[in-house]
């Protein structure tokens, strides 16, 4: 149920502004990029120069909802059916590592992020788009205090997950953060060290 309104309750919100984001950030994407949890696809029509795109996602509803938009990309996209925490990928092999509004999801979110850096080549990027606990004492109550019945109707979300915090302690150089709603959203550019060993 929850891949096949997906698309329907985010309409609007990609309308209003996520969609500009997204395309914004994707445009920092180069050479071989790795999409985590990648879901209906939304951001496949967006990849424009990049070699190709391999598309991690452990749901077969959410892959099976994406061909559509699989259809609608200028560029290869290979999807594959895995979760994050234990990519089957060798090391230091994408340009790019790309995850929008998915760390929220992912039950283990500290060895997602150990393994996205693993598999990124020294220099490369770590791209995020993601929502995150506020500063905002009064919201970031609120975050606590809905997370944990919006984890069971949003399959598993967590609301009041600090993803910023995550990203800062995997060692990650940060580039950029912008900050949308409030400071609600982030979107960050990351770069694994080219000292970095994996």
């Amino acid at each position: 149920m929850f891949a096949k309104g997906y698309d329907f309750f985010m309409r609007p919100l990609e309308k209003m502004k996520f969609k500009k984001i997204r395309e914004e950030l994707l445009s920092k994407a180069n050479g071989c990029v790795l999409e985590i949890g990648s879901g209906t696809g939304i951001n496949f029509p967006l990849y424009k120069s990049v070699e190709k795109v391999v598309a991690t996602e452990p749901s077969t509803y959410m892959i099976e909802r994406s061909q559509e938009k699989l259809k609608q990309s200028p560029i290869e996209i290979e999807i594959v059916q895995t979760g994050a925490e234990k990519l089957p990928f060798p090391d230091n092999s994408f340009d790019t590592v790309v995850a929008t509004l998915v760390l929220c999801t992912i039950p283990n979110p500290n060895q997602a992020l150990l393994e996205m850096a693993r598999v990124c080549k020294p220099g490369g990027q770590l791209l995020f788009f993601e929502h995150v606990k506020m500063d905002n004492r009064f919201f970031a109550g609120l975050q606590e205090l809905l997370t944990p019945a919006w984890k069971k109707i949003c399959d598993g979300c967590c609301l009041n997950r600090d993803t910023l915090l995550l990203i800062k302690n995997n060692d990650l150089e940060i580039n950029e953060i912008k900050g949308y709603y409030n400071g609600l959203f982030l979107s960050v550019e990351t770069i694994k060290s080219k000292s970095e060993l994996c």
